[in-house]
């Protein structure tokens, strides 16, 4: 495997001691310029001497040529799981958004083709103008749709290179991961038509990229089905990557290094709600930051404070709802509400192991059809454009959290504990919801799995690095798609390394069959790094996502999905090796 240089020197800004390298001169100078102090900025509101900095006014982006909404029709009440009086709680908005899927009397979504179509041509009207759109391929889908995006830049191209070298954060915006979630995607390209020149949203690009995918799951939306092609929930499949969707977005986060990624959808809003409450869902949109096991605890803090709390400020001026993100499940038993997952296999908690600020935005939808479509459009435009102008309002602020976070996490190889398994915490909550016969409001009072603190359930001695067999390059294909750097061992070398014993009683089922669920000891011995093995430095950024993969005895590890075929294919490495890598 080659090790590109530059790629090092991002990616490695704590170089570990006794390694042996094969790199030019000029290349170890860019690592040393890449590992250059960028301090920490006090932060605001917190810092003595500092006054609290107010959050950015945030508007919302109407059509460009917008008319005055028609009154709602009223729609029979047993076409809907719910009365005409809950209907009447959501009115259309004041402006009505024009999409090919918006248009009077359709039926259906807008296409795969029109989508493409709508993002072509605002491309070719950003030519010879300040504001550059390009449509990327990211990949295609398992029955062969393109997924596409949108790069909306400043910068001379829309390579990623170009975009680097503008110095300017990136918002990445992710939409209908699940196709039967369809007002995130229209809401995408009314977004994208505000970042083509003449649009609301355009000047925004003097200081931030976006780069925008309005529909990650076209498979998915083509059937009306949650799921991909063949059965995945690609809402949970950013870290294993088993799906061409989901590894057409880890190559455009990759890529194009976001620092904010924005998933956009939609939830239940009755179902199961009222069969266990009676109730229905009240909010208009439902948010959550990321929240999962060893995120960097500044990238929580600015994805809280300078995006969710001004997106929460901007809905209310709206004259809209928000809430957490809460489920139920399908077990009419179970009546607690869960807040959304913190395994790291969702796109924002990926992202957030990237040092990254994940959000998730999720508009009432699910179950209900093409009701309250334009309330439903609307609601995720405000709350996109609210996250695009706080990256904007908060740019330079951004790059100096990120910075000192990569760096932070870099440092702490060899030393101190992460986490290895965690959970939500349990708590009481009272949630205001709707009867679903008079449409008032009420209280219910729940059981309460909150995702913003976590419980440790298994923690570990965080290594120097992990070594792979040479056999195992199904995974190493997978962490360099996420990002990871990898290195390929050149000359064979002992290592003081964990290895991985299964405790007894507990041995993993055997290979090719369903989830593996591993108890295991890690034992302190000698491993042989023959060459043509591979070393996953900790010294980097992304070593928490490494971690989050290669630690076998959870449930979405690589071990547990066969993507490492064994358990003694991964060691942790404890003590820093001496090794030499291919170039």
């Amino acid at each position: 495997m080659q090790t590109h240089p530059a790629l090092f020197a991002r990616l490695n800004c704590v170089p570990q001691l006794g390694m042996t390298v094969r790199f030019s001169a000029i290349a170890m100078a860019a690592l040393l310029a890449a590992c250059s102090s960028t301090p920490l900025p006090p932060w605001p509101g917190t810092a003595p001497g500092m006054a609290s900095r107010p959050a950015p006014v945030v508007s919302a982006v109407p059509a460009p040529l917008a008319t005055p909404a028609p009154a709602p029709i009223a729609a029979p009440a047993e076409s809907l799981p719910y009365s005409a009086a809950v209907a009447a709680r959501f009115p259309e908005p004041t402006v009505r958004y024009e999409t090919p899927g918006l248009e009077t009397g359709r039926t259906t979504y807008t296409t795969q083709r029109e989508i493409e179509q709508w993002l072509r041509e605002l491309a070719n009207k950003s030519l010879g103008s300040g504001a550059l759109l390009g449509l990327v391929t990211a990949g295609t889908s398992q029955r062969g749709l393109p997924i596409q995006a949108l790069v909306a830049t400043r910068a001379r191209s829309i390579e990623p290179r170009a975009l680097d070298a503008l110095d300017r954060p990136t918002v990445m915006l992710v939409a209908q991961q699940r196709g039967d979630e369809p007002a995130a995607a229209e809401a995408m390209l009314v977004i994208a038509r505000e970042l083509a020149p003449g649009g609301l949203l355009e000047p925004l690009l003097a200081r931030i990229n976006v780069v925008v995918v309005p529909r990650a799951n076209p498979d998915g939306a083509l059937a009306g089905l949650r799921a991909t092609a063949n059965g995945v929930d690609m809402t949970h499949d950013h870290l294993l990557l088993r799906t061409p969707e989901a590894q057409a977005l880890a190559s455009l986060v990759r890529d194009y290094r976001p620092t904010v990624v924005l998933d956009a959808g939609e939830f239940v809003a009755a179902g199961p709600y009222l069969q266990k409450y009676q109730a229905l869902q009240r909010p208009d949109v439902q948010l959550q930051y990321a929240g999962t096991a060893n995120a960097h605890e500044f990238i929580t803090k600015a994805a809280r404070e300078w995006l969710q709390e001004p997106m929460s400020a901007a809905l209310t001026d709206a004259q809209l709802t928000s809430d957490w993100y809460a489920s139920t499940a399908a077990d009419p038993q179970a009546l607690a509400l869960s807040m959304g997952s913190i395994a790291p296999d969702t796109l924002r908690n990926a992202s957030a192991l990237r040092n990254s600020l994940g959000l998730m935005v999720r508009s009432r939808g699910v179950g209900i059809g093409r009701t309250h479509l334009q309330r439903r459009v609307h609601s995720q435009v405000v709350a996109i454009s609210s996250a695009l102008r706080s990256t904007a309002e908060r740019a330079s602020e951004l790059a100096q959290v990120q910075s000192f976070a990569r760096r932070d996490i870099a440092a702490k190889a060899c030393r101190q504990q992460m986490l290895v398994q965690a959970a939500q915490t349990p708590e009481q909550r009272e949630v205001t919801m709707l009867q679903p016969e008079t449409g008032a409001d009420f209280t219910v009072k729940v059981d309460w799995n909150s995702s913003l603190t976590l419980r440790p359930l298994k923690s570990r001695v965080r290594p120097c690095g992990y070594w792979l067999s040479a056999s195992a390059t199904a995974a190493v294909d997978r962490l360099e798609l996420l990002g990871v750097q990898v290195m390929r061992v050149a000359e064979s070398a002992p290592l003081i390394a964990d290895t991985y014993t299964p405790t007894p009683g507990s041995a993993p089922a055997p290979a090719g069959g369903s989830v593996r669920l591993a108890q295991v000891t890690p034992t302190r011995g000698a491993v042989d790094a023959a060459p043509g093995s591979f070393y996953v430095p900790m010294n980097q950024p992304a070593a928490d996502l490494a971690a989050a993969a290669l630690e076998p005895d959870t449930e979405f590890s690589f071990f547990a999905h066969h993507a490492i075929g064994n358990l003694d294919d991964v060691a942790r490495v404890m003590v820093r090796p001496a090794l030499v890598f291919e170039e």
